[in-house]
């Protein structure tokens, strides 16, 4: 499958440091990428770069095979064919919600531009709001009629830059897998920019995890948590701690919890000093298990609670529990290790 776009080793500088350095990036046509990481990583400046808004020095961004961005020259967004959702969603209050949907089908006739703002609305779920104004709707209603405008002209490329970040946990939840639908439904090819890893989990096909102008790695949801390929992906996604160990053969190592077998092979020296990921569910509630924890916090989840617990050896490390399983602050509870999917790191590794 060909690519709709291709960013090609781009550079971008913001404010006198290098805030992207030689990334390289294709997104085929109908696929959700999003651009995860924290705060100054470079992944806005990067969407910006996208939708016209930044100078590249060193490079070339490609739309369906045709350079949009290079150091000497940048096609003006508005020639881009790429619709954008902001984070304050960028509505005009004064006019209504129909006039804000079809602000960008000004060479359409006035019947057209109608149609087609409440087609939209439809999809978005806000037939016969139309008349409505920016203020008499809820921060979840705004954000509908913002993606509603942006795929109102047909774009090539939706942007989508940490668009449900002024919205309640519980409505980010929600309104990003509905995100997710309207843009499959859709066929549209978009690209979300977010820091919160379970916006990215349900919006994207793939996810590419930044740090320090750098996209480390490229994956699904799945294997990012699962199969991360350095201590950075792998301590920013999900939740976990590092046990420090050697490594006795290929697939075992020696850790103070005691000798873990995993399902993976190694090729490093013997007694290389290794450092284990061990997620919340490598740790099981055992009434039998070999390993003892104190609780010493917990966070109820619904489902689950997630327990931090003290070890023997004094290392904290997590466990979720089925909620039924409600413990108290100060109890011991018996554990065993099922690490389905060992992952460690040399200790020296960046």
């Amino acid at each position: 499958m060909s690519a709709i776009l291709e960013l090609h080793a781009i550079t971008c500088h913001y404010r006198g440091h290098t805030a992207v350095h030689e990334l390289n990036l294709h997104v085929n046509k109908g696929d959700l990428f999003c651009l995860l990481g924290p705060s100054g990583c470079g992944k806005t400046t990067v969407l910006r770069a996208i939708a016209g808004f930044e100078p590249i020095s060193q490079g070339k961004i490609l739309l369906r095979g045709e350079t949009i961005s290079s150091p000497a020259f940048t096609l003006p967004p508005e020639k881009r064919r790429i619709g954008m959702v902001f984070q304050d969603y960028a509505l005009f209050p004064h006019m209504n919600v129909c006039a804000n949907v079809s602000f960008g089908l000004q060479d359409q006739p006035a019947k057209k531009r109608r149609q087609i703002a409440d087609a939209m609305l439809e999809i978005v779920g806000l037939a016969g709001y139309g008349q409505r104004y920016i203020h008499e709707l809820s921060g979840g209603q705004q954000q509908r009629v913002a993606l509603a405008r942006a795929l109102a002209p047909k774009p090539e490329l939706i942007l989508l830059d940490e668009p449900f970040s002024n919205l309640d946990i519980e409505m980010r939840e929600h309104l990003s897998q509905e995100v997710r639908q309207i843009l499959k439904s859709q066929g549209a090819t978009g690209i979300l920019v977010t820091h919160d890893q379970l916006e990215a989990f349900a919006v994207g096909d793939q996810i590419g995890v930044m740090n320090q102008g750098h996209i480390l790695q490229k994956d699904s949801a799945y294997n990012l948590y699962h199969s991360p390929k350095n201590p950075f992906v792998a301590d920013f996604i999900g939740q976990g701690v590092f046990l420090h160990g050697k490594l006795r053969s290929p697939d075992t190592v020696e850790t103070e919890l005691g000798i873990i077998v995993g399902d993976r092979a190694y090729d490093w020296p013997v007694d290389t000093p290794v450092k284990l990921l061990l997620r919340p569910d490598d740790l099981v509630r055992d009434a039998n298990g070999h390993l003892t924890g104190k609780v010493i916090n917990k966070a109820f989840k619904g489902a689950e609670i997630m327990y931090t617990l003290q070890l023997a050896s004094g290392i904290e490390v997590l466990s979720l529990f089925p909620s039924h399983y409600d413990h108290a602050v100060g109890d011991t509870v018996k554990l065993r290790l099922a690490p389905d999917h060992m992952v460690i790191f040399r200790t020296n590794e960046a």
